[in-house]
């Protein structure tokens, strides 16, 4: 286990309200890297027109996409901006699940979905800046507390 202490009284909070129509994935990723976000935690609800999402496949370090493509609630959203492994922007990393028309849940890492009619996200910044690093064993871009 490792861990870092984050939390200061520094801490900037956003509400970010996406609109019909709009790609959640892209439009979150381009507004933190337009204001600086540089390491952040989020939580949202709202709907998606369609949804994909992403079972992580360790036999073929890849994620296995499963399509959702009718209107969902989205039940919950959490997860995180880093900095790419290269510091260069930020990178959103975020799992959701959604609710379909008969009460069903379908959840994943959140690949790409088309907001509607909205989707209200908050976003806190964190005073200490993040990174990810590829690791080899398992594919995947991790947190890299060492730096």
């Amino acid at each position: 286990m490792r861990a870092m202490r984050l939390s200061t009284l520094d801490e900037q909070t956003y509400v970010v309200v996406l609109d019909d129509g709009d790609e959640v994935v892209d439009g979150l990723t381009a507004w933190a890297d337009e204001v600086g976000i540089r390491s952040a935690r989020l939580t949202g609800i709202g709907g998606f027109r369609r949804v994909t999402l992403g079972f992580y496949d360790p036999s073929e370090l890849d994620y296995r996409r499963i399509p959702v493509d009718e209107q969902t609630e989205v039940l919950a959203l959490v997860g995180d901006f880093t900095m790419t492994e290269d510091g260069t922007r930020p990178q959103l990393h975020a799992h959701v699940v959604v609710g379909q028309a008969d009460g069903a849940a379908r959840g994943g890492h959140l690949l790409s979905g088309e907001v509607w009619p909205t989707l209200e996200v908050i976003v806190t910044q964190t005073p200490r800046h993040l990174r990810r690093r590829h690791d080899p064993h398992t594919g995947l871009a991790l947190i890299d507390l060492s730096r």
